[in-house]
């Protein structure tokens, strides 16, 4: 490499280079193991280094998650003015990949399987230093004791900005922990707003945060029915994960629409699940506890004798007490709920569609629905 700054950190880790036919592809690669964070400042001067050297790009991998790859952890690299991009991978989503290509049999050749299981050994060793996004940062107790307290989280929060970054990382985990657990690739469920500025997410979650305290997101499974919905609220100190799906609109009654509803969750664990019923026009959503609807689906149309629900939201809420607070116990919790509730509940559900139409028993052929047919029903109709 010519042109080096001359920073002793100006060392890359790796270049890797791509070959097709006289094209060539190369990037620089940093990686960081542990607890070790990537830094702005050798970033940036890995760019200049790919830049003097027409080098195409710079890849970091490290225990930072990001939600994209063209989503930097760092938020100072997404804002640089240098035109030379910037990937990065976390250990995790490296490991997921290779554990998917292993199990979806994504890999014909002999060979290239022994390599890549011995990639996964290595990479889930305890030695190796690749972690999971294990806690939340000290501000998220902070915050927690302010809106306990009654107070207001200020707009310009630095701990809620930090905060903010943290719910990133671990949803960004989570979809993870899901691929890996259904063998399929879970992603996060995005704006297109969203997915195209990473600033304008942050910006628009911030004010969510400061305004109504909770943190959202949606991660989307494929073939489920819909995506799913996770929200933390620090007012109430407690997780609600569930799913919204559109009633059926071949059935006229709410009880019918209902029952429709609660033939698909077959599981008996149903503490703590609820049902949210979205009802047309301005009327207020009712809500009710799904035990007591498999009792009595008529009372999930009290006051509403003659309306039917336009949708539900099917979701577990659990209150987390003073777990909800502590910068471990939170995570734990997040990432045993959110599988349970998709093991039991959300993976059975199946969305409403429209019938195909039939082909009427009076139009069977074609002659049925010609021109001179179709005069005939005409002089039928006028008389």
């Amino acid at each position: 490499l010519k042109n080096q700054p001359p920073s002793l950190q100006c060392r890359p880790d790796g270049l890797i280079v791509l070959c097709a036919g006289r094209r060539q592809w190369r990037a620089l690669v940093e990686a960081k193991v542990g607890s070790r964070r990537l830094e702005a400042d050798q970033i940036e001067n890995y760019r200049k280094l790919a830049r003097d050297n027409g080098i195409d790009c710079v890849i970091t991998i490290s225990n930072q998650f990001a939600t994209t790859p063209t989503t930097h952890p760092l938020a100072e690299v997404n804002r640089s003015k240098s035109k030379t991009p910037v990937y990065h991978w976390s250990w995790m989503y490296i490991l997921t990949e290779v554990d998917l290509l292993l199990n979806r049999h994504g890999v014909s050749k002999t060979d290239q399987y022994v390599v890549l299981n011995e990639l996964r050994r290595f990479l889930s060793h305890e030695s190796a230093g690749v972690k999971s996004f294990d806690k939340m940062p000290k501000e998220w107790t902070e915050l927690n004791k302010l809106v306990a307290s009654g107070g207001v989280i200020p707009a310009g929060s630095a701990g809620a900005a930090a905060v903010v970054h943290a719910w990133h990382q671990e949803t960004r985990d989570l979809s993870l922990i899901l691929s890996r657990m259904t063998e399929t690739i879970v992603s996060e469920h995005l704006s297109r707003k969203h997915l195209g500025s990473q600033d304008a997410r942050i910006r628009d979650e911030l004010a969510v945060l400061c305004a109504k305290n909770r943190l959202a997101a949606k991660l989307k499974i494929p073939d489920s029915a819909m995506p799913v919905e996770i929200v933390a609220d620090i007012s109430r100190c407690c997780i609600d994960v569930g799913m919204s799906l559109s009633a059926p609109e071949d059935k006229a009654s709410a009880k019918a629409r209902v029952n429709w509803l609660l033939r698909q969750i077959r599981t008996d664990r149903l503490e703590d699940l609820h049902l949210r019923i979205l009802w047309p026009g301005g009327s207020a959503p009712t809500q009710h506890l799904v035990s007591e609807l498999r009792e009595d689906p008529q009372q999930a149309s009290a006051g509403k004798e003659r309306m039917a629900p336009r949708a539900f939201f099917l979701f577990h809420s659990k209150h987390l007490g003073g777990q909800f607070a502590r910068q471990g116990p939170f995570i734990s919790q997040l990432e045993r709920i959110v599988p349970a509730f998709y093991r039991e509940v959300g993976s059975k559900l199946t969305p409403w569609k429209r019938k195909a139409p039939k082909i009427k028993e009076d139009r069977a052929s074609a002659a049925d629905v010609s021109t001179e047919a179709l005069s005939e029903d005409a002089r039928n109709f006028d008389a």
